[in-house]
């Protein structure tokens, strides 16, 4: 069933758990992901980016999940997010095809065009009865900056500036930046979690965590603990898929593409399982 993520969120807060938000960009990643709830009976975020909105056709799997969900999961919390919305243009565009929440990243902005940007979207969203999740401080990218030498004090959440950003903007969540990273870009050796354990507990909305697939469960588990409420996971399901691919393509001269891409969608559900049962949110819906 497609439920509101601001609320699920907040649960997860409450129950010191965190949720999955798994990205999706097909049809045999979106049934892992959910068949994954299923079994495990966790609440889910499914997300899309623009990318995926342009690969895949925006409407045609936004109604995709919303269909598997309804029908294969009916018992089950799942709540569809754009992911990182870039642009006012592209958050209003998911509006309009029916996400029920949002992610506007204007973390590469100046401050002050950030902040009147998230707060447009916010109440046009709000009017709608769309929550919106927005981005402070900085999660890099490979490609986007150079890994050497990075001084990670540039790239962190100021807890100062998180106050006043959410008390401005009026957001449903936050992701925060801690030495955490996207993709194959190299962390901070260590998380800062005293600097997370601050904004916790300056700030009463739920906290999501970006860049961070390939943490491990002391990790995961430090910064549930002091108030992580949501983890983004996209590069870990692409290597289970393509490793998937890579099996079945090696093992046999197979041609029949569904069960080629069943077992793409196989290892996908195991690191969709690893995931939720890492975060605590088996057993939760």
């Amino acid at each position: 069933m497609i439920v509101d993520v601001k609320t699920m969120l907040e649960e997860a807060r409450e129950g010191k758990y965190a949720v999955g938000a798994f990205n999706t960009i097909n049809l045999e990643t979106t049934r892992a992901i959910i068949e994954s709830a299923v079994e495990l009976s966790s609440p889910v975020i499914v997300q899309l980016t623009e990318k995926t909105f342009d690969y895949a056709g925006g409407r045609a799997i936004f109604h995709l999940i919303k269909n598997i969900s309804e029908f294969y999961a009916n018992d089950i919390p799942i709540g569809i997010h754009l992911d990182h919305g870039k642009s006012f243009e592209v958050v209003m565009r998911a509006m309009d095809m029916g996400f029920a929440s949002v992610m506007y990243d204007g973390s590469r902005k100046e401050y002050a065009d950030n902040v009147a940007t998230t707060k447009k979207i916010v109440d046009i969203a709000h009017a709608k009865g769309v929550s919106v999740q927005a981005e402070l401080g900085n999660v890099p990218y490979l490609g986007e900056v150079q890994m050497e030498n990075i001084n990670w004090d540039n790239y962190m959440t100021d807890p100062d500036q998180a106050v006043d950003f959410i008390e401005r903007t009026g957001i449903d969540t936050l992701a925060v930046a801690i030495g955490n990273a996207h993709g194959f870009f190299r962390e901070r050796s260590q998380p800062d979690y005293e600097r997370l354990s601050t904004i916790v507990k300056r700030v009463t909305l739920p906290i999501v965590m970006h860049g961070a697939s390939d943490w491990q469960n002391d990790r995961v588990k430090e910064v549930i603990a002091r108030g992580v409420s949501c983890f983004n996971v996209d590069t870990a399901l692409r290597l289970a898929f393509i490793g998937g691919l890579r099996e079945a393509l090696q093992a046999e001269e197979e041609t029949d593409l569904r069960k080629i891409l069943t077992k793409a969608k196989e290892h996908t559900k195991d690191a969709v399982k690893e995931k939720m049962l890492m975060f605590g949110s088996d057993h939760k819906a």
